[in-house]
């Protein structure tokens, strides 16, 4: 009992001890607080008028900052589904040595640092908290400017070797992407940017490709890229049975590897020979009408591949439900481009002429505004498309056939102004392109990548040269080696395709990384395809412009 009584009186001095504490700096507190009170009251009754102004204004910044705040943090907070991680925040060395780590900690201020999470995705800046202070993505920057740097080399060279220019363009990528020095931060932004590249691509190729031409050739391009995509998925499910593999795997891989490359044709058509021979098919205005067809087959495989995605995962039972709702979405979309078409319609017979006509007038002193013009009638195109559920490449081409209708001197006249902007923006591409070329894996699986590479090719050379026997006519019969060697490439569109099928895990890393190296190969090996056909088909004296 009487070491009982020690303990308790000892737990019960040292409970005083520290109420004591607390009481001593609660008291200092509240003394320090009052002479905090004393003296802002002080130097409130010393302002100045100049000093009321200041506060005033400091006020109003204050109000502002909380009417254009946007609190994520506390407007996630109650929302399903939203997880909290930790990031690892990595400095700038440069930004290191330049500032005061002291005073912007305690500024609060994040500056445009890397931020990298648990899966060791880099994220920088995209909005501020002060919004009022200007910022610059310095890495993005940088990035633009060695790419234009380096371009130039690259391009010359492949110029001095007689191969097109793009291909220095795609090394320049590979030499400055992952697989190279590594030296791109900002690849996401820099391959957002190279988007614009396809815009005004498709753009320029809506110009040539007048809304005369597309009824003339409006059969070829519909019933050709439909043959060719239901014998590629025939052959995937039949090359998927012996291999094992699940058929809704196969029937995404063959949709992908059906597609084509449409700015990579295109740069190929530019200043192309016309038609020979009077009544005849120019092999030019059914290449891009059955690109055309591709472009709205990707549309529609955007818009069913979340349903194809869980038609994988699905049970048999559910297999009838998961086949109607891809039945649903493909006529929702049918029916968008329906909408699209009879929007080109309205546009064409009370928009176009007006619109182009003002802006004509208005740039005969200011050649800006017409290039700011016609740049935003794309993007209102694409804009429209994309709410339709169809893809933004389809309403760029729109919209340069819209402004071809209007003759053929518009069509001049807006193709000096905007193939500037074009080419270099097309440069970002290409070399975005190259930051998906992985040369070590190509070097190490370059037997089975060349063999699947030469398989693809030869395959849709050789559907395409089948489907257009059957659907040409027999004057134009000597046009489909032509047309076919411009399909045999497999689309740039397939990395974003395969990229969310493997998020989706509908592929293997493995298999991402073969669609990625055959499209890459395909598309290196698509100028050589395309020269050959020339000049095996091609009348000399049209052979020169072609080449």
């Amino acid at each position: 009992m009487k070491e009982s009584s020690r303990q308790r009186l000892e737990a019960l001095r040292e409970a005083a001890i520290k109420e004591e504490t607390e009481y001593v700096e609660l008291l200092a507190a509240e003394k320090h607080q009052v002479e905090a009170l004393k003296n802002m009251q002080h130097r409130n009754k010393s302002l100045s008028m100049l000093d009321e102004i200041l506060e005033d204004v400091r006020r109003a910044a204050d109000r502002l900052e909380e009417e254009i705040g946007e609190h994520a943090f506390d407007d996630n907070k109650a929302v399903k589904g939203v997880n909290f991680e930790a990031v690892l925040r990595v400095e700038d060395e440069e930004a290191s040595s330049k500032q005061n780590m002291t005073r912007r900690d305690a500024q609060g201020d994040l500056g445009l640092s890397m931020l990298i999470d648990s899966q060791n995705n880099q994220y920088v800046l995209t909005k501020p908290r002060d919004s009022t202070m200007p910022r610059a993505d310095h890495h993005l920057i940088k990035d633009i400017v060695t790419i234009g740097m380096l371009s130039l080399p690259c391009g010359w060279l492949c110029t001095a070797i007689g191969l097109p220019t793009m291909f220095g363009y795609v090394i320049c990528g590979v030499l400055l992407g992952p697989s190279g020095l590594n030296s791109i931060k900002s690849i996401v932004q820099v391959e957002t940017l190279g988007e614009f590249g396809v815009f005004f691509t498709l753009f320029l190729v809506g110009l040539e490709f007048s809304p005369e031409k597309l009824r003339k050739v409006w059969k070829i391009s519909l019933q050709g890229p439909c043959y060719m995509t239901l014998l590629m998925i025939a052959f995937g499910l039949l090359w998927g049975h012996f291999l094992r593999i699940g058929p809704t795997q196969s029937v995404f891989i063959s949709a992908c590897l059906s597609l084509s490359s449409t700015p990579l044709v295109s740069r190929f058509l530019v200043g192309s020979a016309r038609g020979d021979k009077e009544g005849d098919l120019d092999y030019s205005t059914v290449l891009l009408g059955m690109l055309v067809a591709q472009d709205v087959q990707l549309g529609l495989l955007v818009a069913v591949m979340p349903t194809m995605l869980q038609a994988g995962a699905s049970t048999s039972s559910s297999a009838l439900l998961e086949l109607l709702r891809v039945l649903l979405l493909a006529g929702q979309t049918l029916f968008s481009l329906a909408a699209v078409l009879l929007l080109c319609l309205v546009l064409k017979t009370y928009l176009v002429g007006p619109y182009y006509r003002k802006l004509h007038a208005e740039g005969k002193g200011n050649k800006e505004i017409l290039v700011l013009g016609i740049s935003a009638f794309v993007f209102l195109m694409l804009t429209v498309t994309e709410l339709l559920d169809v893809s933004m490449e389809l309403g760029c081409f729109l919209a340069g056939a819209l402004i071809s209708s209007q003759g053929h001197a518009v069509t001049e006249e807006i193709t000096a102004y905007m193939e500037p902007v074009r080419d270099f923006l097309a440069i970002i591409f290409f070399a975005s392109i190259g930051l998906h070329v992985f040369p070590t894996f190509v070097v190490y699986e370059l037997a089975v990548l060349a063999f699947l590479t030469l398989s693809v090719v030869a395959m849709k050379f050789l559907l395409a040269a089948l489907v257009l026997s059957l659907i040409l006519p027999k004057s134009s019969q000597y046009i489909k080696w032509i047309v076919s060697a411009g399909l045999a490439q497999v689309s740039e569109f397939s990395f974003v395709l395969g990229s969310r099928a493997r998020r989706a895990g509908v592929i293997s890393r493995e298999v991402y990384l073969l669609i990625l190296s055959v499209t890459t190969l395909s598309l290196l090996l698509a100028p050589v395809l395309w020269r050959a056909a020339i000049l095996k088909c091609v009348p000399r004296p049209e052979r020169r412009s072609s080449l």
